[in-house]
């Protein structure tokens, strides 16, 4: 039996992830770490920005990978920092969506499986994804999973704008609130140079299958074959909205005529008064320029 290679581990906690509710997860993790053998850094702060700027002195001072613990908020922070690097990425889900981890065939709803997975990874040979590079008024941002810039992300923001209720239910309110107005875009898509308008209510471009924990809006996308899926559907009204959606969150709204899926290797999303949301995290105004980058990303993830 072969002793595991000891590696220098930075460890990012988010302390609030689902809410609180896996709090207990970031010591686990730590603890399980280091009892395997590995020289472990806990990286615990008390904001987005603080947390941010330890993760990049600890990887500047040469720790061998990034294990974030949380949602997927915290898998965006953790691809921004490595993405192109070489540095490997661990996560352990302990969030409310969960959706890269999803993707890459992580436990998404059990973070001590989750962890057991990691731990029997370490060793080995990370495995090699994609990620998405998005151009935006303010600069460029890498996301893992996927952009949107449709009804789900006019949820995120005004999820993001109300203070009550807390936790899951906040994200309730907020798309009972959207499905009540509905809006509906004037949109400018250009895919892979060719720009068309369209009228829609739901724009989303990615690599990985669902959003919002588990909601299969691009059934047929892969995080690992260099290609952008992007699912445009047309305006609806809402009751229209309303009998659409299961088939969405089932994956299985392929064949409906009011959607339509294509592939691409670059997207440019623009409308007026639209931000867009990357990984659930808030990118910024519209437009955004999205490409895939073949391989920036190497994981401890099943293959």
């Amino acid at each position: 039996m072969t002793t595991p290679t000891p590696r220098r581990i930075a460890v990012a906690i988010n302390p609030s992830a689902s809410f609180g509710r896996h709090r207990p997860v970031g010591p686990a993790v730590v603890d399980r770490l280091g009892a395997a053998g590995h020289d472990v850094v806990p990286l615990q702060r008390g904001s987005h920005a603080e947390l941010l700027t330890a993760c990049r002195a600890e990887l500047a001072a040469g720790a061998d990978a990034l294990v974030v613990v949380g949602g997927d908020g915290m898998v965006s922070l953790g691809v921004g920092l490595v993405a192109e690097t070489g540095t490997p990425l661990g996560i352990v889900p302990a969030g409310t969506g969960n959706d890269f981890a999803r993707a890459l065939g992580i436990p998404y709803d059990d973070p001590a499986a989750a962890l057991d997975q990691l731990v029997g990874l370490l060793d080995g040979e990370p495995r090699v994804v994609d990620a998405l590079r998005v151009a935006h008024g303010g600069g460029e941002t890498w996301v893992a999973g996927g952009v949107s810039a449709g009804f789900d992300a006019f949820v995120n923001e005004t999820a993001n704008r109300i203070r009550r209720p807390r936790g899951r239910l906040r994200y309730d309110v907020a798309l009972a609130l959207e499905l009540v107005r509905l809006r509906q875009v004037e949109y400018e898509v250009t895919v892979d140079g060719e720009t068309r308008s369209v009228a829609g209510t739901l724009v989303s471009v990615g690599n990985a299958r669902s959003v919002g924990g588990g909601i299969t809006l691009l059934s047929d996308a892969r995080i690992d074959d260099g290609r952008l899926d992007l699912l445009v559907v047309d305006r609806l009204t809402r009751t229209q909205f309303l009998r659409l959606f299961p088939r969405v969150s089932k994956g299985t709204h392929g064949d409906d005529p009011r959607v339509r899926l294509s592939r691409a290797e670059r997207v440019r999303i623009d409308a007026p008064g639209v931000i867009a949301y990357g990984d659930g995290e808030r990118i910024g105004p519209l437009p955004v320029d999205v490409g895939v980058v073949p391989g920036a990303l190497r994981v401890f993830a099943p293959r």
